[in-house]
């Protein structure tokens, strides 16, 4: 066994009986799909086949069954601790036996020179009077409705229901027509100059608008091209204010709010807990930085690649809830795997270091977690997501996944406790 720092070379021969097995599964399955003349599928006798493809042709798909039990016996042997998947090759391999090759990346000496007294502390949570105010405004934004105007004009602030076709030297282009669109002026949501010239439109006014394509548009034969819509206002319709009444304390539905200021105190309310939680993560995240630049530690770069692939698998989920695809997501953005890679390596690096750090750390202040308060726990997380206990391990990862998580959430408590 070979050793460099933390990457070790684990060789393990599979011979005898168990080799021989394997050949067996291996021309078993083979057989099935090969075709030689003078016999049905699947009924090649072992020599005929073996003349014809030749002993070695069994070897590689033989080693798969044996690489999981080699694998085992590689650990067993070296008493060695992955915390990376092994990489694993071929020494070599012939009709008695085949030697396996496992890389092994075990977790790498971490030497934490300081974690206490390094004075980092949360920012204290504000609420602004504007924030409350903008909040209200959002508040009134959201319940407003709107009515048909019998007559005037489109104003700005209106909405505009419009047919509308665009035509670049004459012709139609693709995505330039739609049919009751409900444009608001003044939203900015269309090429620069559109909503302008609806200002002032009639209903059932038809008008012909001129507009420039932006330089930077994403459609190439549209860039900065000069085009024209034909344009029909089928209806124009008006905002209607709403107002801090019972009318609309009644739409909200929210328990105890049945006036402005009950509402203010209420949004002030809301406001403080997502501050309060992204302060706390920001604290978090500022302690553990803090101790990060005293500890000395040798990170391979298989782990950070593995925790790359991780987050490129949670990335992949959060689009596909959108309903994009990854190789959507890089046809948009005009980027590959490797440049999405690269951006998430820095971010891979620190999830990896942060996480050694806590878990040597675990072991100095010998945090420890008992089984009866794994229990606890699972009972507390399971009620609270409103889940049966076995549903619930499953999602968490089970009940080591548990431990881990009460184990960490206490070393965090520790680090508040020792650097205010």
């Amino acid at each position: 066994m070979a050793k460099k720092d933390n990457k070790k070379e684990v060789v393990i021969k599979i011979e005898g009986k168990e080799w021989t097995d394997a050949l067996d599964k291996a021309f078993k399955e083979k057989v099935k799909t090969v075709n030689v003349d003078g016999f049905r599928k699947g009924k090649v006798p072992r020599d005929i086949f073996e003349k014809k493809f030749g002993k070695e042709s069994l070897y590689l798909p033989a080693s798969d069954f044996v690489v999981e039990e080699a694998y085992k016996k590689a650990l067993e042997e070296s008493k060695l601790v992955p915390v990376v998947q092994p990489s694993v090759d071929i020494k070599s391999v012939d009709g008695n036996g085949i030697e396996f090759e496992f890389k092994i990346i075990t977790k790498p000496e971490v030497k934490i020179k300081k974690y206490k007294g390094l004075n980092v502390k949360p920012e204290k949570v504000k609420v602004s009077k504007e924030e409350i105010e903008h909040e209200l405004g959002h508040i009134l934004e959201r319940f407003t409705e709107t009515r048909v105007k019998e007559s005037g004009k489109v104003e700005k602030g209106n909405i505009a229901v419009i047919d509308f076709e665009g035509f670049k030297d004459g012709k139609a282009f693709d995505g330039g027509k739609a049919e009751n669109y409900e444009l608001e002026i003044g939203s900015n949501t269309f090429i620069p100059g559109f909503e302008d010239q609806i200002i002032g439109m009639k209903t059932n006014e038809e008008k012909d608008i001129n507009v420039t394509f932006p330089e930077d548009y994403q459609a190439k034969d549209l860039k900065g091209a000069a085009v024209v819509f034909k344009v029909k206002v089928n209806e124009i319709k008006e905002k209607i204010e709403r107002k801090f009444d019972k009318d609309l304390f009644d739409d909200l539905g929210i328990d105890g709010v049945d006036s402005k200021e009950s509402l203010e105190k209420h949004i002030e309310q809301d406001i403080i807990v997502q501050k309060e939680m992204d302060v706390e993560n920001k604290y978090v995240e500022d302690l553990l930085e803090a101790v990060s630049k005293n500890v000395e530690v040798d990170i391979p770069e298989e782990m950070v690649e593995e925790e790359i692939d991780r987050l490129l698998h949670r990335y992949e989920d959060q689009l596909r809830m959108q309903g994009i695809s990854l190789d959507m997501y890089y046809a948009f953005t005009k980027s590959s795997e490797k440049d999405l890679r690269s951006q998430m390596e820095k971010e891979a690096y620190s999830h990896v270091l942060y996480r050694l750090m806590l878990e040597e750390l675990l072991v100095i202040e010998k945090i420890e977690v008992k089984d009866d308060e794994v229990e606890k726990e699972v009972e507390d997380m399971s009620h609270k997501y409103k889940m049966k206990k076995d549903e619930f391990l499953k999602s968490f990862g089970g009940k080591d996944m548990v431990k881990y998580d009460l184990e960490v959430r206490r070393i965090i408590e520790k680090l508040k406790e020792y650097n205010k």
